[in-house]
């Protein structure tokens, strides 16, 4: 019965095979490489099922049905891939479909010494074993290269592709199947071989319908899994190197076959755990691959995003800055090591930044006064190696320190050029396997040398910028304080005016002591706000009591000039006090010199509405209405001879700086009248409380 369905099965996927053959090849399409592979795969398959239904599956001419089969289906994959738009592909790609096909070639070799050996049970048993791991490791091989085709295509393509993808998809998995389960079984299944025709004429209407669906297949490569490919073969050939091996041992071993067997497999196994960790393994083998696999040494977006994130990686726990540009262009050429070079203030270049390299000794003095201009209009990147062969020209041997040629560390410098300047100069150190720059290394480190020389210019400007809004706020609170010293210069000169009159007086020398000491105390503020090393941050608001703030300010000031208050309500402000009397003490003294000598000025407070409203008035000359909107409250703007303009201005800050305002009335001729709005206490006195109510 099993015989039956095997010869009916493979007889109709022989004839569905044949028809499509014949229609694939009549239709009116252009014949390109792609069509006449796929044709020649489908009259393959057609040839291996016929043989199959008239010889049996375990024929040779069957065997050798199989394995053409598949070489059919493997060309048919490769021209897909080559006349796709990847048509550039590198070459580790070639290398996995010329192992593959040096497999099936094996496998026709291998198929073919069964008959040879048939005298010899332990050299048939020794073919057939190596013949079925070679099936096995073809079926693993072509479904991974199917992967890769259908993962690599184009997006807006990948359709087009699909079916014909899971067809052989399909056929491989169940030959994958049927291999290893006989592998394990160490016999053959009659069912699967017997139910291996009618599957494959079920894949036929699936590739029917994918040839009539498109003509054509666009493919695009990834370089990466390219690598991944190539990997997954070398692993496959390596297990496979180890069972042929490890079978033969077995074989040809008598006594001692499982000794050898074991000796083997250790020793293959230590190998590869030694080699595979090693750095230097690792650069070598990446040198190997990179020369004889691929068209291109790098993979040019992979490189780039390694390059910016190394540059600009953030946090504490990465390296410097300078340490890390030096890094991110070693790591192209794995250099191990590196420094970098930047100008001084005099132009001169200096060390900046070691990474990895604590052995080379730069002199002060790190270059000659041609090194600079050489690089800056060259741009060269020297490579010391052929410098010291002479056989580097054009180059200005003045311009090369010596100290770098002498080092045989030394392998690269590459100049970090930014429009036309000398950013500075980064020295490689030889990589773990020596090896030549090509036009590709030249190419990667000088657009990234480009790259870091801008990274570098824009660290500098950020550097000056930060330098100048230091000396900015320098300035700044240098300007307030010149202010603040020109009101106690100017209080000061009232004192002693005074003094002259009221020498004599007791209360009078007691109250200039404490308006000397309240002075000199102010003086020592003003010299600590001035230290770039003062962190004190003001208070925050906290309620204040209004009436005895003002009493305090007013005994301060009554032995500078006279001063009225008419009205002086009990209230709490929210405020911080140390500004209050600050912005006070601005207000009063701008009033006292807009006041004419003898005419008192006048400090009140009164609440108005939810705020504490703080007034200062003066009768001197006032203010005209421009002056006051677009002058005021601008630094470096004043209306009286000598000042500074930053007093209103500085009153304004502090105000807003405690949820308050500074609002402003004046006239010309009439005096000006300055009310400083403060927040009010939510916590209110007593008496505040029952004024509350009576209103």
């Amino acid at each position: 019965m099993l015989d039956q369905i095997s010869v009916f099965g493979h007889g109709l996927a022989a004839a569905c095979f044949a028809a499509l053959t014949i229609w694939q090849f009549q239709r009116k399409t252009d014949r390109n490489h792609t069509q006449i592979s796929l044709v020649a795969a489908l009259a393959l398959t057609s040839f291996w099922a016929l043989s199959v239904a008239v010889e049996g599956a375990f024929s040779p001419i069957a065997n050798f049905g199989e394995s053409i089969r598949n070489m059919g289906w493997l060309l048919f994959m490769f021209v897909l891939l080559r006349n796709g738009e990847g048509r550039n592909q590198p070459n580790a790609v070639k290398v996995i479909y010329v192992a593959l096909a040096i497999v099936l070639i094996g496998q026709i070799v291998v198929d073919s010494l069964i008959p040879v050996f048939a005298g010899s049970p332990r050299l048939v048993s020794m073919t057939a074993y190596t013949a079925l791991v070679l099936r096995m490791l073809f079926a693993v091989g072509a479904l991974v290269l199917v992967h890769n085709l259908y993962s690599i295509s184009a997006p807006e393509t990948r359709w087009g592709i699909r079916l014909p993808m899971a067809s052989l998809a399909a056929i491989w998995t169940y030959d994958l199947n049927l291999f290893t389960i006989t592998y394990l079984t160490q016999q053959f299944s009659v069912e699967l071989n017997a139910m291996r025709g009618p599957a494959m004429a079920c894949v036929a209407p699936i590739l029917a319908l994918a040839s009539a669906r498109n003509t054509e297949w666009t493919i695009k490569l990834s370089r990466s899994v390219a690598f991944r490919s190539l990997s997954l073969v070398a692993i496959g050939g390596y297990l496979l190197m180890m069972i042929i091996i490890a079978t033969a041992l077995q074989i040809i071993g008598g006594d001692y076959a499982r000794l050898a067997q074991i000796s083997f497999l250790f020793g293959t196994t230590v190998a590869a755990l030694v080699l595979l960790p090693s750095g230097k393994f690792r650069a070598w083998f990446k040198v190997k691959m990179a020369k004889n696999f691929f068209q291109h040494r790098y993979d040019y977006r992979a490189e780039w995003i390694r390059f910016t994130d190394t540059i600009g990686r953030p946090g504490s726990e990465s390296a410097p800055f300078h340490e890390r540009v030096v890094k991110a262009i070693a790591d192209i050429t794995d250099s191990p090591a590196g420094i970098l070079l930047m100008p001084d203030d005099s132009g001169r270049l200096t060390l900046q930044s070691r990474w990895n390299w604590q052995t080379i000794q730069v002199p002060a003095r790190a270059c000659t006064t041609r090194t600079v201009p050489f690089f800056e209009e060259t741009g060269h990147i020297i490579e010391f190696d052929a410098l010291r062969a002479d056989k580097v020209e054009e180059i200005d041997p003045g311009a090369i320190p010596e100290w770098m040629t002498n080092d045989p560390e030394t392998w690269a410098a590459v100049p970090l050029v930014h429009f036309d300047r000398l950013a500075g100069i980064v020295l490689l150190a030889r990589p773990r396997i020596n090896r030549t720059l090509d036009w590709e290394d030249l190419d990667m480190l000088r657009v990234a040398g480009r790259q870091v020389a801008s990274y570098l210019s824009e660290a500098r400007s950020q550097e000056s910028l930060s330098e100048a809004q230091r000396f900015d706020e320098f300035n700044r609170r240098m300007a307030f304080i010149m202010h603040d010293i020109k009101n106690l210069v100017s209080q000061l000169s009232l004192l002693a005016r005074n003094a002259k009159r009221h020498a004599d007086n007791p209360e009078f020398q007691t109250d200039m002591i404490a308006t000397l000491q309240d002075s000199a105390d102010k003086m020592n503020g003003l010299l600590e706000r001035l230290s770039q090393h003062n962190k004190a941050r003001p208070e925050e608001p906290k309620p204040v009591k209004v009436a005895a703030l003002l009493q305090s300010i007013i005994e301060k000031k009554r032995l500078l000039h006279a001063i009225e208050s008419n009205q002086i309500d009990d209230l709490t402000a929210m405020a911080d006090p140390a500004r209050v009397d600050q912005i006070l003490g601005h207000l009063i003294q701008n009033a006292i010199d807009a006041s004419p000598e003898g005419q008192p000025i006048a400090l009140n407070a009164r609440r108005r509405d939810l705020s504490v409203a703080i007034e200062v008035l003066d009768h001197g000359n006032g203010m005209s209405s421009e002056f006051m909107r677009s002058q005021l409250f601008k630094p470096f703007a004043s209306s009286k001879d000598g000042g500074f303009g930053i007093g209103a201005f500085e009153a304004r800050s502090l105000a807003m700086a405690m949820n308050g305002r500074l609002e402003v009335e004046s006239k010309e001729g009439a005096g000006s009248r300055f009310t400083l709005i403060l927040p009010l206490a939510s916590k209110l006195s007593d008496s505040e409380l029952a004024d509350e109510r009576v209103a």
